[in-house]
């Protein structure tokens, strides 16, 4: 799967890049830009307004993220503003040059670390359960056939056990090993002296994990096979409360676990429609809010994008309680 993803010829490496081939919450609306805008004018005031206020996009695709924000925000805060995106993939040649472009998570982040559908790519592995414990699933990187491989190692184990358990030893099929998004968002966590860590990801709960689990892939806009090739994305939905409990360890600060429809309604966007009286009044402003009211309802819609969920980790600040969990 790491290969597949961001070797040489990886997916996210070589190819051009997620927006050709699905669509996430940061290319559906502007919308989401200004929410996260408002979260970051709290953050900065929960600051002290440093005098260096970072902005850092985990799994920044082609920079879309950054760019809007940089023509969003607005002065002073953008005298203070340092946006960087974090990407295995080479700069695009059009990125404005105030956006810094590396390959790894920087330390000392005094702001935002935006982790938008990053964790879903973070490499993993397969097991199944069996009568005599956790085995591996092994997969043919051509075909993607898959076979049982060699048990689990104590650490996968014990995380299976705590966060995916089996009723029965055979009852649960394919399940995916979370441990290393806990480990990737954790490292994470620790470049950040003080601010927030917000990860938005499909993603699921111990009480409610699915059957089978939810390895998958994409291309061109479609579900395909997840064969690992560096044809299309393969992810897989994140365990966001194993994730949360790995950095609240970390963080020492109470975590909010909420879904995007209550994150982005709590920032300001409520998606109502415009009343009719508009239209007949102001035809061309009621066009407007309308076309607002629909991207607000894309982004909160429950069984989309809506349904994601947002962790947001406080580092070394206070926040509003609406973020405290």
């Amino acid at each position: 799967m790491a290969t597949a993803l961001y070797g040489p010829d990886g997916f996210f490496v070589s190819g051009p890049g997620p927006a050709a081939h699905f669509r996430t919450s940061v290319h559906a609306s502007p919308v989401f830009t200004s929410c996260l805008l408002r979260l970051l004018s709290s953050l900065d005031a929960a600051l002290g307004h440093p005098a260096r206020l970072d902005v850092v996009d985990v799994g920044a695709g082609r920079g879309e993220l950054l760019r809007s924000l940089s023509v969003a925000v607005g002065a002073p805060l953008a005298e203070r503003v340092r946006l960087v995106a974090v990407e295995k993939a080479p700069r695009p040649e059009d990125l404005p040059p105030e956006i810094e472009w590396v390959d790894e998570i920087p330390q000392g982040i005094t702001g935002l670390l935006v982790a938008t559908e990053w964790l879903d790519n973070v490499p993993l592995d397969l097991a199944v359960p069996t009568p005599e414990g956790w085995r591996y699933v092994l997969v043919n990187p051509t075909t993607g056939e898959e076979s049982t491989g060699n048990p689990a190692n104590a650490q996968d184990a014990a995380w299976l056990n705590q966060w995916w358990p089996s009723p029965t030893p055979t009852t649960l099929g394919r399940t995916e090993v979370g441990r290393s998004r806990d480990e990737a968002w954790v490292d994470a966590l620790r470049r950040l002296d003080r601010g927030l860590a917000l990860a938005v990801d499909y993603g699921h709960l111990r009480d409610g994990r699915p059957v089978g689990g939810s390895l998958a892939g994409y291309r061109g806009g479609r579900q395909v096979a997840p064969v690992p090739d560096g044809s299309c994305d393969v992810t897989a939905h994140v365990a966001m409360d194993s994730v949360a409990s790995a950095g609240e360890r970390v963080a020492r600060c109470a975590y909010t676990l909420v879904s995007q429809r209550e994150g982005l309604r709590a920032l300001g966007a409520d998606g109502g429609r415009p009343p009719l009286s508009l239209a007949s009044r102001d035809p061309a402003g009621y066009l407007r809010a309308l076309a607002a009211a629909s991207a607000v309802a894309e982004l909160t819609d429950p069984a989309g994008l809506g349904g994601h969920w947002w962790l947001l980790q406080p580092v070394g600040v206070a926040l509003d309680p609406l973020m405290a969990r």
